[in-house]
C-alpha cells in the first residue's frame, strides 16, 4: 500500500512515522515544497534570536533518518488531486499515485494588498528564506516596521526585540493580538510592549510602502515611519487552493470527520490545513498550533493504516509570551449568547507588569477564558475547559473570587474522573 502525505511540517513528519510504525511494508512518500530538510516554522523566532542555528529547526536531526524509516521525500508541490483515478499532480511531473492520501500542506502567510508590499527590503516571516533575508537586515539598531501584532507578529516581534532594532509594530485591531484577548487584557500587552521601547499603533493600516532609502511607511493615521526593514505579519491562511476543483469538502480549512477523514474515504487531513471540531463551542475550527497538528497527525496515521483513533477534539489554545509578559487564551474566551462572566485586573501586581484574569461560563462549564501574568493557572483553565468540568456550585464560587481556579479543578474535575472510572 502506498500513504502519500502532502506536506513536510510537523503533522506530515509524525503521521509518516506513525505509518512506519504500524506498517512495516508499506510505501510511504511525503511531498514538501522547500528546499531544506523537514523543519518547524515554531523553531524561526529562536533562530532570529541566535538560540539555535538553522540546524536546530529541524524536525529530526540524526544522519539518514527518513532513510532508515524507508520514508521518500520530496521536493514538489501539489497541483491538483484527482479522486478518481486516485493520484496527485505535481509541480515535478506526477502524477503521484496512492492508496491513502493525507493532506498536510499547512498554511501560508496573507499578502496585504498594500502599494509596496512586493519591494525589496518587504518580507514575510514564515520560511527559512525568509529568516535569512530578515537576519541580513534586522541589525542592532536597524529601524524595523511589523504589520500585525496577532499571535504570530508578537512572536516574531519577541525575536526582532532581542536582535536590538527600533520596532514599531502596527495593528488594524483596537488592542494587540485581538482574535485572543479582549480589550484590556490587550491594552495591558501593548503598555508593557511600549514600556521596553517598542512603538505600538493600534487601530491603523499601512496604506502605502514607498522606494525611498530608507523605506517610507505611510499610515492611517497620517504619520510616515522610515524602515531599513518592513514585517509583514498579518496573518495566514491554509494552503487549500490546489483542491479547489478535487470534490473534497473544504470550508476553512479541510474538513475533518472525527478520525481526520475527509469527504472522500482514504483521503485525510491534519494540522493547519484541517478543520475539526471543536470541543468548547461544538464548531468545526482550524487551529493552527503545532500539538494540535501533532495529535491530528497521529489520529489520521493511525487510521490510514486501518487502526480506529478518534480525535477527542481540538481546543483554541494559546500560551504567548510578549517580551516576558505571559498571556492565555482557552476556548471561547468571548463567551456564549446568555453566558456568564467574570473578570479581575490588577495592574500593580508582580511589579508592575499587571495580573487580568477573564473566565466565561455557559451553565456551570467554563468554556473559556484568558489571563495575562497568571502562569501559575494555565494547566488548570486549559484542564476546565478542554474537560467541560461541570463546576456545580463551585461556579458561584468563581464569579465571587476567579483566583479560585486550582481549588474549583481539585473539587470538581478529580471527582468527576474518579467518578467516570466507577
Amino acid at each position: 500500500m502506498r500513504h502519500v502525505i502532502l506536506g513536510a511540517g510537523p503533522a506530515g513528519v509524525i503521521a509518516a512515522e506513525t505509518i512506519r510504525k504500524y506498517a512495516a511494508n508499506d510505501e510511504i512518500v511525503i511531498v514538501g515544497d522547500e528546499p531544506e530538510p523537514p523543519y518547524s516554522r515554531m523553531a524561526i523566532p529562536y533562530l532570529l534570536m541566535g538560540h539555535i542555528g538553522e540546524a536546530g529547526t529541524q524536525l529530526r536531526h540524526g544522519a539518514g533518518h527518513f532513510e532508515k524509516l524507508r520514508i521518500d521525500v520530496r521536493r514538489a508541490r501539489a497541483t491538483e488531486v484527482d479522486i478518481e483515478q486516485r493520484c496527485v499532480k505535481l509541480t515535478d511531473g506526477g502524477p503521484l499515485a496512492f492508496d491513502q492520501l493525507l493532506i498536510a500542506t499547512g498554511s501560508s502567510p496573507v499578502r496585504p494588498p498594500v502599494p509596496g508590499i512586493a519591494l525589496v527590503g518587504v518580507h514575510p516571516c514564515w520560511t527559512l528564506k525568509d529568516a535569512r533575508a530578515i537576519m541580513q537586515l534586522a541589525v542592532k539598531g536597524a529601524r524595523v516596521l511589523q504589520m500585525g501584532a496577532g499571535f504570530i507578529g508578537c512572536i516574531i516581534m519577541e525575536a526582532l526585540a532581542a536582535r536590538g532594532v527600533q520596532l514599531t509594530v502596527v495593528e488594524m485591531g483596537d488592542r494587540m493580538v485581538p482574535r485572543m484577548m479582549g480589550p484590556t487584557a490587550g491594552g495591558m500587552i501593548r503598555a508593557w510592549c511600549e514600556a521596553r521601547g517598542v512603538t505600538v499603533y493600534t487601530g491603523t493600516r499601512v496604506e502605502s510602502i514607498e522606494a525611498q532609502a530608507p523605506l517610507s511607511v505611510r499610515l492611517s493615521n497620517g504619520s510616515h515611519v522610515p524602515a531599513d526593514l518592513v514585517i509583514s505579519a498579518t496573518g495566514v491562511q491554509p494552503n487549500i487552493g490546489f483542491l479547489e476543483t478535487s470534490g473534497i469538502t473544504c470550508l476553512q480549512g479541510v474538513l475533518t470527520d472525527e478520525h481526520m477523514q475527509t469527504s472522500v474515504a482514504g483521503i485525510y487531513a491534519a494540522g493547519d490545513c484541517a478543520e475539526a471540531l471543536d470541543i468548547a463551542s461544538g464548531k468545526t475550527i482550524v487551529s493552527a498550533i503545532q500539538p494540535n497538528a501533532a495529535e491530528q497527525a497521529v489520529v489520521a496515521a493511525m487510521n490510514m493504516v486501518g487502526r480506529k483513533r478518534r480525535l477527542k477534539g481540538v481546543t483554541q489554545i494559546n500560551v504567548l509570551d510578549t517580551l516576558g509578559l505571559v498571556s492565555t487564551s482557552f476556548g471561547d474566551w468571548r463567551g456564549v449568547p446568555g453566558g456568564q462572566h467574570v473578570e479581575l485586573t490588577d495592574r500593580s501586581a508582580d511589579g508592575g507588569k499587571g495580573r487580568h484574569l477573564s473566565l466565561h461560563f455557559d451553565g456551570d462549564v467554563m468554556v473559556g477564558c484568558n489571563s495575562v501574568g497568571w502562569t501559575e493557572h494555565v494547566g488548570v483553565m486549559r484542564g476546565l475547559v478542554e474537560g467541560q468540568v461541570r463546576l456545580g456550585p463551585w461556579k458561584e464560587t468563581l464569579l465571587a473570587d476567579p483566583t479560585r481556579l486550582m481549588e474549583a479543578y481539585l473539587a470538581c474535575a478529580q471527582g468527576q474522573e474518579a467518578h467516570a472510572h466507577v
